[in-house]
C-alpha cells in the first residue's frame, strides 16, 4: 500500500482505490438540458423571420432519459412537417452529444407562423 504525507504534521493514511461506481455521480439540472435544446432548435430552425421569439424548451429529466417539448415559431410558407423534424433530430443529437442523455421523445410545438411577404408584394405590386 502507498501511504501519503500533506507535510504539515497530519497522519499518514493509505491510498485506497475506489471502484468507479462508487466515486459519485454527475447530475445535469433539467434547466441545463432545456438550455441545450432550446439552442439545438435555434440552429435547426435557421434564420428566424422578422419579429420572431428565439425557441424555448421545456424538459423532464428521470434517470438519464430526457423527455423534451421545444416550442418554435416559424417563417410561411415553408415545409412545416420537415422543419419540425429537423429540429426533432437535431435536438436528440445535441442532447445525446452534449449531455450523455438518451432522449426517446421531442414535442415540437409551432406556436406561430410568421407570413413572409412575396418579393413582389413587400414592393406593392400586383399582378
Amino acid at each position: 500500500m502507498t501511504t501519503v504525507s500533506t507535510g504539515a504534521g497530519e497522519l499518514d493514511r493509505p491510498l485506497t482505490a475506489v471502484p468507479p461506481g462508487e466515486r459519485g455521480a454527475t447530475r445535469i439540472a433539467d434547466r441545463v438540458v432545456a438550455k441545450i435544446a432550446s439552442q439545438a432548435a435555434r440552429e435547426a430552425v435557421g434564420t428566424l423571420p422578422p419579429g420572431a421569439g428565439r425557441p424555448s424548451a421545456g424538459v423532464v429529466v428521470h434517470h438519464e432519459v430526457a423527455h423534451v417539448r421545444v416550442h418554435v415559431e416559424l417563417d410561411y410558407p415553408c415545409d412545416v412537417g420537415d422543419r419540425c423534424r429537423r429540429v426533432r433530430h437535431h435536438v436528440v443529437e445535441r442532447v445525446g452529444t452534449l449531455a450523455g442523455m438518451e432522449v426517446p421523445e421531442v414535442v415540437v410545438q409551432v406556436e406561430r407562423l410568421h407570413p413572409v411577404a412575396a418579393h413582389g408584394a413587400a414592393q406593392g405590386r400586383t399582378r
